[in-house]
């Protein structure tokens, strides 16, 4: 998801400390899901714009892992489940708010079986998209219907019933929706039939790769298409543009960044994780959101974040941070994607910091250190990256800007920067469509950077206290310390001594050494606080 000015009014990155049984049970692995192994879905639905209305059925395809029959499915309210069949027979069903109990028959360990879910309703209609999540039930400017979907952190069963945890994520999916004729729909991976149905299209998007549940979207309007052909590391790759009928030209100029992206990334993170899916930019009627392989764009076409740079620079005036920001998390959410959204700053942390790593690429590493630094001032330090478990929330929006600053003064410590890319490039290597957990993240680049990272992964992501160098020189002695710190905090530092760029390696106790001038200094790439005192 891209980071945003205010999380106020928003669903995702609301601030919640209280909570509720419904919680309990989105956010964790009841046991009325860990005994299934989702493998496949087919969403059939038909959309009915002018009614604001979605009905059909998500069949669902799953492995039986231990003995159970009630299965967990999610749909939010006012969305309804009207039956359920397995093995053409009509299962019984229970709700518990947004959560549906399925007792199905005798479920035999080993077996791989489907079960058909139909439904209906009028979906949540997203109020301010994506942050509130839901439909967004638009019109272009010549009246047509222009719709989307978009439900990072609400969920995906906001409107389509699936088992929505992160934990598990579908291996293959084909998605079908029914619309009037005249409009077209786009979704996830590739188009595999359109059929013509009267007064109404079908259209039949087959995904090829494991992806999240909210990373599924549908996106209706006058469109058009084109395309081109990169030449990327894994041969070649089609980037496909979808944009309304009045946009294509200026689509057509704009959006000459997702190569550029595309080079950048692959250089720094490895192979685009899709390649059979191929790679598309969406325009949709909200500001964007990273649907794998279905990215949607709606950044109006302007450099920046509509028109701004996030980090007063001028740095971020040098690309489309839609673009670049929500097709970078075709690595870090769709390629590895958290397991609960408590550790959600593994999508956030990294896709903000792939921004600068684009910069890098194009411009050098003082842009890209100008523009990480720039956006400082956007911390707020109210609370830990990391959100509370098993409750469906996720910690801080501190996870962007603190997080790209955390990653970005990583990078300075291990000091070697084809190690650090080739650790970017290892973990979507390892972790290859994989969910993932913080420990796993940690202990990861720890090992492949030979370094115990424990204290500094512990003072960035679970305190809110940012560490103070405290220094002070008198008669030509340097003492130091570190304070505001987790236990066992010791990151070296680069500082610079009249000038000149010297290692010291601070910790909570006072350390002394010679030194032969008062000009002192912190490398500003390390994101710590330094305070001279007497």
């Amino acid at each position: 998801m891209l980071s945003i000015i205010s999380h106020v009014e928003a669903q995702l990155l609301h601030d919640k400390t209280k909570f509720t049984k419904q919680d309990t049970l989105r956010g964790s692995i009841t046991p009325e899901r860990e005994w299934w192994d989702l493998t496949y879905y087919h969403l059939d639905i038909e959309v009915k714009p002018d009614e604001k209305f979605i009905s059909g059925k998500n069949t669902i395809q799953y492995k039986v892992l231990k003995p159970n029959q009630v299965m967990q499915i999610d749909l939010q309210e006012p969305m309804e489940i009207t039956k359920v069949l397995q093995d053409e027979k009509p299962c019984a069903i229970q709700r518990d708010g947004n959560v549906f109990y399925i007792r199905l028959g005798a479920q035999k360990v080993g077996a791989v079986k489907s079960v058909e879910i139909h439904y209906k309703g009028h979906p949540k209609e997203a109020i301010r998209a994506p942050w509130d999540g839901g439909f967004s039930w638009k019109k272009d400017n010549n009246g047509k219907h222009f719709i989307a979907t978009s439900c990072q952190g609400l969920g995906a069963s906001v409107w389509w019933p699936n088992k929505d945890h992160m934990y598990d994520e579908v291996d293959s999916m084909l998605i079908s929706v029914t619309i009037p004729k005249g409009l077209t729909n786009i979704s996830n991976g590739r188009l595999r039939k359109l059929e013509d149905l009267d007064d109404k299209v079908k259209s039949h998007w087959f995904v090829n790769n494991p992806i999240n549940n909210y990373g599924v979207n549908i996106n209706i309007g006058d469109y058009v298409n084109f395309s081109e052909v990169y030449n990327g590391e894994k041969g070649k790759l089609d980037l496909d543009y979808w944009v309304l009928q009045d946009n294509l030209e200026n689509a057509k100029e704009h959006f000459k960044d997702a190569p550029k992206m595309m080079k950048a990334f692959e250089h720094w993170f490895g192979p685009y994780p899709f390649y059979e899916d191929s790679f598309k930019l969406v325009e949709v009627p909200y500001l964007g959101m990273e649907h794998q392989s279905s990215v949607t764009y709606g950044n109006k076409y302007m450099k920046g974040y509509l028109g701004r740079d996030l980090s007063g620079t001028g740095w971020g005036l040098k690309f489309d941070f839609i673009i670049i920001h929500e097709a970078g998390h075709e690595w870090f959410a769709n390629n590895i994607t958290n397991k609960d959204i408590a550790d959600m700053w593994i999508h956030e942390s990294f896709t903000n910091y792939s921004e600068n790593l684009f910069l890098d690429y194009y411009y050098g590493k003082e842009a890209s250190a100008d523009y990480v630094i720039g956006c400082r001032k956007l911390i707020q330090n109210d609370k830990p990256i990391i959100g509370p478990y098993n409750v469906n929330k996720e910690g801080s929006s501190d996870m962007y800007y603190k997080g790209g600053n955390m990653l970005h003064t990583l990078r300075q410590l291990i000091n070697d920067d084809e190690q650090w890319r080739q650790i970017l490039r290892g973990l979507n290597k390892d972790f290859h469509h994989q969910t993932v957990t913080t420990k796993q993240i940690e202990d990861y680049i720890s090992e492949k950077a030979n370094k115990d990272l424990s204290a500094f992964f512990n003072q960035y992501l679970r305190d809110t206290r940012i560490p103070t160098l405290e220094y002070k020189i008198e008669n030509g002695m340097l003492k130091f310390r570190y304070v505001d710190i987790v236990n066992g905090f010791d990151m070296p530092i680069e500082v610079k001594i009249n000038g000149k760029t010297e290692w010291i390696f601070p910790n909570s106790e006072w350390k002394t050494r010679a030194i032969e001038s008062s000009d002192f200094e912190v490398d500003r790439d390390y994101y710590i606080y330094s305070k001279k005192v007497n």
